[in-house]
């Protein structure tokens, strides 16, 4: 038996580098150039191809060297050609790409190569100067929607007159008067125009938090912590029905558009869907597993929409009392939704962010683009286009409905004899014309807002920027 020949690292390292070089060197070597000829017919193939759709802005000529020294560097294109040294040249980042003879008499035979200022551009002349291939690139617009602009709400009227919290709002069809309900256990009746008080109902045992006025019939309905449902008939001003049914306080509630339908969301998290002058229980939708703290009525499918603490949304289908679809993107409660008067979409609103959804698939459309950190009590919208959000810390937040910019934040005043901390906006409402809103607050206060007839672009001027990263969940 032979002796085996001790090898050192170096001889072991040379020998496998030539094994890997005789494996991989047919695939990987650099291959001979081709002979001219192929080389630039295999070139001119790859830039029409390329660059076909380019046309010159300037007059067919023959362009040369000198052509090049006068070209700006920010509006020349430099492409790839045939027969030059420089093809190879580059400068850190930035490619110096230029153009063969060949190319050149196409561009003359063609009328010239077009594109956005940019001109053509010979091997010489790149020799002498590198240019930037962005020059060519056209500059993508943002496609996020940019808001109008719109002037900014002032508070032009402040009424007090209940001894407790306002918890709810609803306007009368005719826009003549409004209604609130507090945690005095009253619903007054107030006059738009001037804002005086002209009916007190009394009848809950406990704050009313749900009003809601009739279009069909003189009627008006009243929710509250009280477990009761109430029927107000507006001719007699006294409660004519009751109707029976929640397990514990009533927080929501809302009128059917074409039907005699009511339906109420409490703490029992059911929303119960009531016949209004039999009042039978027609449906009780349940599912929820918290709290139904908001809801809103469509003619069509999904007829009804609930917003709960359990921070789900709930398209319900009325024919079988059952659930069409869940929406899980909220990860705090849904407190309030507001459903645009004319567009199929709507906006819920959370502890966590304001979202668009789309109407009847309940597809998710946007965020809005900025954050109001505080628990949304409420959310109104109007046919302008205008959005606002009232908060448990007294800010009331106005917002482009369309591109969902944040065009104006107020902070209300506590009135005197208040406490600082008592700054929370409970409901809001627009009246039907949409140019007045009305807020109620913990401040036991009712402010009235309107659009400032004073402000112009140039005394408000939109603070907008486009949204860069803009979370889509």
């Amino acid at each position: 038996m032979e002796p085996i020949e001790s090898q050192s690292v170096k001889k072991l390292s040379f020998k496998s580098l030539k094994r890997t070089s005789d494996l991989f060197s047919p695939t990987h070597a650099q291959l001979a150039p081709p002979d001219p000829e192929s080389k630039k017919i295999r070139m001119n193939h790859k830039i029409n191809l390329e660059y076909k759709g380019i046309k010159s802005t300037c007059e067919p000529q023959q362009v040369n060297s000198a052509t090049t020294e006068a070209s700006g560097p920010s509006n020349v294109l430099a492409l790839p050609g045939s027969g030059d040294s420089s093809v190879s040249q580059k400068s850190g980042a930035q490619n110096a790409l230029v153009v063969g003879p060949s190319l050149q008499s196409k561009a003359r035979s063609d009328g010239g190569v077009t594109g956005k200022s940019t001109a053509v551009i010979t091997a010489s002349g790149s020799s002498e100067r590198n240019f930037s291939t962005s020059a060519i690139m056209e500059r993508i617009p943002s496609k996020w929607p940019r808001p109008v602009w719109r002037p900014p709400w002032k508070n032009y009227r402040v009424i007090s007159g209940h001894l407790g919290w306002v918890r709810s709002v609803a306007f009368d069809p005719s826009n003549t008067w409004f209604c609130t309900g507090s945690a005095d256990r009253t619903i007054k009746i107030w006059d738009v125009g001037s804002g005086r008080l002209k009916l007190t109902l009394t009848g809950h045992i406990e704050q009313v938090r749900g009003l809601a006025v009739s279009q069909r019939h003189t009627y008006m309905f009243s929710a509250g912590d009280d477990k009761q449902v109430k029927c107000w008939d507006l001719e007699q001003n006294k409660a004519i029905r009751s109707y029976h049914g929640h397990l514990s306080g009533v927080y929501c509630l809302a009128l059917h558009p074409t039907i005699d339908l009511l339906l109420t969301g409490g703490r029992d998290s059911v929303c119960r869907v009531w016949d209004i002058r039999t009042k039978v229980q027609v449906f009780a939708l349940s599912g929820h597993d918290n709290t139904v703290c908001s809801v809103f009525t469509r003619p069509t499918d999904p007829q009804v929409v609930t917003g709960s603490h359990d921070s789900t949304i709930k398209f319900w289908d009325l024919r079988y009392g059952k659930t069409m679809l869940t929406l899980t993107h909220h990860k705090k409660s849904v407190r309030a939704m507001a459903l645009h008067p004319t567009e199929h979409c709507f906006a819920s609103a959370s502890a966590d962010n304001i979202k668009k959804f789309n109407l009847p698939k309940g597809e998710f459309l946007h965020n809005m683009l900025s954050q109001q950190k505080t628990i949304i009590n409420a959310m109104a919208v109007n046919e302008d286009g205008v959005m606002a959000t009232g908060g448990d810390n007294g800010s009331l937040w106005f917002w482009d409905w369309k591109s969902g910019h944040n065009f104006q934040q107020a902070q209300t005043i506590v009135q005197p004899g208040s406490l600082d901390s008592e700054a929370g906006i409970y409901a809001i409402c627009y009246d039907v014309s949409g140019s007045r809103l009305v807020t109620c607050e913990a401040d036991k206060t009712i402010k009235m807002w309107k659009e400032d007839e004073d402000a112009t672009p140039e005394t408000h001027p939109l603070n907008y920027k486009p949204p860069k990263d803009i979370r889509r969940f």
